[in-house]
């Protein structure tokens, strides 16, 4: 299903933002919060991993805990966390998606610290209870903010970046979604590279694709 979308992103239409699927605002919901998607937006509709990360966190106890969700994109994922009492904070590069953002949580009447930053340039809380990255893992370079949501780079910048970055904090709990349909493998790399190490939280199967939620610990 991802190969799919990717496939449509390739196509001109993305940079004109005429493809069916990005065309218009899209509502979407999990429990009793609703965002709305804006079409410069990731799209949690057409993806699982949101959904899988949602579902990995409906059960931990996080009331009062510190939750980042890093590239929050719609940020269904924070203010669902921010439902069950944590205190949530939210990033993204993308000015339409930290906008959006604002709106859902007013209308959610849920209480988030919302900032726009690329990875941690701008969050200066180094010792977060929760980090929750949901990354662009396609090997291509993004030519656009919204690419930026799919791709990280020919030579995985994203992922050289980001691991240098976790690598010099304080985080108690880092949690990675990753698709089989990306190189893991190279990935993987890049964090040992930087003293980290990927333990496997959970392995979920669904409409085909295989997904993974890693733990990231320091060496």
């Amino acid at each position: 299903m991802i190969r799919k979308i990717l496939k449509k992103l390739t196509h001109p239409f993305l940079k004109y933002g005429t493809g069916k699927y990005f065309s218009k605002p899209r509502p979407y919901s999990y429990e009793s919060i609703e965002v709305m998607v804006m079409p410069e937006v990731f799209p949690p509709h057409y993806t699982l991993s949101t959904k899988i990360l949602l579902d990995y966190i409906k059960p931990l106890n996080l009331k009062d805990k510190t939750v980042l969700e890093l590239g929050c994109g719609s940020g269904i994922i924070g203010l669902f966390a921010a439902s069950k009492g944590a205190e949530v904070t939210a990033s993204d590069i993308n000015e339409v998606a930290i906008k959006a953002l604002k709106e859902s949580a007013s209308k959610n009447k849920l209480d988030i610290t919302i900032i726009k930053s690329d990875l941690f340039e701008q969050i200066f809380k180094d010792d977060f209870d929760y980090v929750i990255i949901n990354p662009p893992y396609y090997p291509k370079t993004p030519k656009s903010v919204k690419e930026r949501a799919w791709f990280c780079g020919e030579n995985f910048e994203y992922f050289k970046i980001l691991f240098k970055q976790l690598s010099m904090r304080k985080d108690h709990y880092i949690l990675m979604i990753l698709s089989q349909d990306c190189d893991i493998d190279k990935i993987r790399t890049i964090a040992t590279h930087n003293n980290l190490e990927f333990i496997l939280e959970q392995e979920r199967m669904a409409l085909a694709e295989r997904n993974f939620i890693f733990r990231i610990n320091k060496k």
